[in-house]
């Protein structure tokens, strides 16, 4: 799954965002406004943005304006408004956002237009750059870089997983479940380490607590230290 930030100055849409966002499966980084969502991009470098466009200090457009400019359009954004123009929304789209929500956003829309952001490849200026660059050239980097690339050590056989990952987990499960037990085997794996300290669980999954208890209460696992130290 992936890590996506939300920025919006409304802490209901933040919150209601989140709480989808999460129980979908992705990490979920929260931000206010513009100086937060430029620390939490640099911080937790998400794979998708969604981003209000009417924000108090620094709006939305000139946001995205300034990572563009930057060369820190590395991740698709959506751009989020219950107030912007047809237009506002096609320069959105001009200057890098690949794709626009109208508020209210339905549960529907919302999880369509994040998995189509998130399927949607990123083009940065570096790509840009190379497909501008003639067919000649682009060939003679590709030469030079072949003649100078260190030789390859012949890599050790890939061992035979026998359709199983570590802990015991079924490749040959849905998609959900494997990730439930990927999860189950994580979580109990913190907590142990931890000693149940829901703190430094916190700190180590980079989950907030709210959501941290959640995800154990949804897994099954009881984060109860009493209980677990009794056993």
């Amino acid at each position: 799954m992936a890590r996506i930030l939300v920025v919006d100055d409304e802490i209901g849409i933040r919150e209601l965002l989140s709480e989808i966002l999460y129980d979908e499966g992705h990490t979920v980084e929260l931000a206010e406004n513009a100086a937060q969502a430029r620390a939490a991009r640099l911080r937790a470098r998400p794979d998708l943005v969604l981003l209000d466009i009417w924000m108090p200090d620094t709006d939305g457009v000139s946001l995205l304006k300034e990572w563009g400019s930057q060369g820190l359009l590395d991740m698709p954004v959506i751009m989020m408004s219950g107030h912007a123009t047809v237009d506002t929304a096609v320069e959105a789209t001009r200057i890098g956002a690949v794709d626009f929500l109208e508020k209210p956003i339905t549960l529907q829309k919302l999880l369509k237009t994040v998995a189509a952001g998130l399927a949607r490849p990123v083009v940065t200026p570096a790509l840009v750059a190379a497909a501008r660059m003639p067919a000649v050239e682009r060939r003679a980097d590709h030469a030079q870089a072949l003649t100078t690339a260190p030789v390859p050590e012949l890599a050790e056989p890939a061992p035979d997983l026998n359709h199983s990952l570590l802990g015991g987990i079924s490749l040959d499960q849905p998609l959900r479940d494997a990730r439930d037990e990927f999860e189950r085997i994580y979580f109990e794996y913190h907590l142990g380490r931890e000693n149940h300290s829901m703190t430094r669980v916190s700190e180590k999954t980079g989950l907030e607590r709210t959501h941290l208890y959640r995800k154990l209460k949804q897994l099954g696992i009881d984060s109860s230290r009493k209980k677990n130290l009794a056993s």
